[in-house]
């Protein structure tokens, strides 16, 4: 059975880890990545951060997987010419410089569109058009702009980032998406065209819920959310859902950084709620009975299911809960993640040899297809594929030119 994207060239001029997470996921649903990178120096993300001298660091490895690597140099006339093939033998190119930098290299989009009509041209850039367009934009930046520190947080506190890379791989979702959509939209029309994600707007889109919660400020206090007191806007508010069931993180034992356990007490789970924790009279008591009368002593219910579960491990808890249906998550640390059998066997988390550097783990393909299993591979050393794309693109015997020219 042939991959997904079997077919679908990829060039892809990404570097850092917003571009590089979409590619990725391309590479792995089966398109043929080439990335292009500078020569001699490549993806700047091949040094950053490095736990070996000499080695790519994880930071690159982690991101770049299953792709091909081809040195180009973007400020000769020789690496224009190879590039202007790639684009003509391409389906998609992606980037996610700063507004403007490849239009410098020459290749407007009007010049990619001569080049090959069919062509899709997707684009990571901190901002939409307008007031902030040309501000630079990073993973926290991108979640400062976009509503997520706001909210994130305790209301005595300061803004805090979130753990996950909503910014940058956040945004590189929501460009597989725009891309798959124009390839579609492409077999009716036979045309590419622009594909565009501001991190902002896809930071943005991921907080939605808290927009919805600042307009329904307007109506008052928000019952679900555990702050005493509320402005004008959205407070930040903890470990609370804020949805329509309460939830909080409470400690289990023995009490290190990570033994908790995330509680969420539907309607029909006090009951048993109150079983499990030795106090059954309050599945009865009409000042605990019902959500409505919950709702103003949300921290006094949670602080007596962490009296329980303070006598508890985390897992232990977890096999009680959910053996009641009851929805809960003990907090896993990135150690456990990345030492988890059901993770190891389900794909989630691999380990993948590299030449240089060894074995190292990494995150699996999250998109599970049943006709287009991935295998993922490790990632490529600088321009590891250079004289096998040009072989490709019918310039093998101009290679040692190219080189003598500084063009790869």
């Amino acid at each position: 059975m042939g991959k997904a994207l079997e077919g679908i060239r990829i060039l892809d001029m990404t570097h850092v880890q917003s571009g590089p997470s979409a590619t990725q996921i391309l590479a792995w649903l089966g398109a043929d990545v080439i990335k292009l990178e500078a020569p001699g120096k490549g993806d700047i993300t091949r040094q950053q951060l490095r736990d070996r001298p000499g080695v790519d660091s994880l930071y690159f490895t982690m991101l770049n997987c299953n792709k091909r690597s081809i040195t180009v140099n973007m400020k000769s006339g020789e690496g224009q010419e190879i590039f202007a093939e790639l684009v003509k033998e391409s389906d998609v190119l992606v980037e996610n410089f700063g507004p403007g930098v490849v239009d410098r290299f020459g290749f407007a989009w009007e010049r990619l569109q001569e080049l090959n009509p069919r062509l899709v041209y997707a684009s990571i850039k901190g901002f939409g058009p307008g007031r902030y367009a040309g501000f630079k934009a990073y993973e926290v930046v991108a979640q400062a702009m976009g509503g997520s520190m706001s909210t994130t947080g305790y209301d005595d506190g300061p803004p805090t980032a979130t753990g996950a890379q909503i910014g940058d791989s956040g945004t590189g979702i929501h460009l597989v998406a725009g891309i798959l959509a124009a390839l579609l939209q492409r077999t009716d029309t036979g045309r590419g065209q622009r594909v565009q994600v501001a991190m902002q707007d896809a930071v943005l889109n991921l907080c939605r819920v808290k927009l919805r919660d600042q307009q329904r400020l307007a109506a008052g206090p928000l019952g679900e959310y555990p702050n005493e007191h509320f402005g004008d806007e959205v407070p930040r508010s903890g470990n609370a859902s804020g949805g329509g069931q309460p939830g909080w993180a409470v400690k289990c034992a023995p009490g290190g950084p990570n033994d908790y356990i995330y509680v969420i007490v539907q309607p029909t789970g006090w009951a048993p709620i109150a079983g499990l924790i030795g106090r059954p009279e309050l599945a009865e008591d009409p000042a605990w009975s019902t959500p409505k009368a919950r709702l103003d002593k949300l921290d006094k219910m949670f602080a007596l299911i962490e009296e329980w579960t303070e006598k508890h491990t985390k897992w232990a808890v977890m096999e009680d809960l959910n053996a009641h249906d009851i929805p809960c998550g003990p907090i896993l640390s990135t150690r456990e993640l990345i030492e988890d059998d059901t993770l190891a066997t389900l794909g989630s988390v691999v380990e993948v040899d590299h030449p240089e550097r060894g074995p190292f783990k990494t995150v699996g393909c999250p998109i599970k297809l049943s006709d287009s299993p991935v295998d993922v591979e490790r990632s490529p050393l600088l321009g590891e594929h250079t004289d096998q794309v040009l072989s490709e693109l019918g310039l093998a015997d101009r290679a040692d030119a190219f080189r003598a020219a500084g063009a790869i």
